[in-house]
């Protein structure tokens, strides 16, 4: 099991690595709601960060329903994706950084995205957390792992 957890932490790490952006998918009521974003990651894998303003539709689904998934993929829109390409889901909660975690969080984010310095400096904008509860990996077409980075409790129970 050891190995098959460092083989997914790698896998996953790949895919986060290679990509910037994710899709971000929220819900309110029975709708849901996509959103393309930047994103960093904790070197733990258990915590995703994104950032938004606070009069989005993503930020009042957030609010209201905390459940969220991302999707990152590795895709260059080409046949050869069907084979070659990865997926990855990531399952999580949602929430407001908490102020202990702010400065932490806000780097890790800006060591990243640098160029959105001043989207981050904004008073409407917060950075949001989003603690992972497993994430869903895609490649070679059908072929799915899945990977739970050190929760001890289902989070959606």
């Amino acid at each position: 099991m050891e190995n098959y957890d460092s083989n997914m932490r790698a896998a996953i790490l790949k895919v986060l690595v290679s990509q910037r952006l994710a899709v971000l998918s929220t819900v309110r009521g029975e709708q849901p709601y996509a959103s393309l974003m930047a994103y960093a990651h904790t070197p733990d894998l258990e915590t995703l960060v994104v950032a938004t303003g606070t009069a989005t539709r993503k930020f009042i689904n957030l609010s209201q329903q905390p459940r969220v998934s991302l999707l990152v993929d590795t895709r260059s829109n080409c046949e050869a994706d069907f084979h070659a390409a990865e997926a990855l889901t990531i399952i999580g909660r949602a929430g407001q950084v908490e102020p202990n975690e702010l400065e932490m969080l806000r780097s890790l984010y800006l060591e990243r995205h640098p160029y959105l310095v001043d989207f981050l400096s904004s008073p409407a904008t917060v950075l949001i957390k989003v603690k992972v509860h497993h994430y869903l990996l895609v490649n070679r077409f059908q072929n799915v792992m899945e990977y739970h980075p050190g929760n001890e409790k289902d989070i959606f129970s």
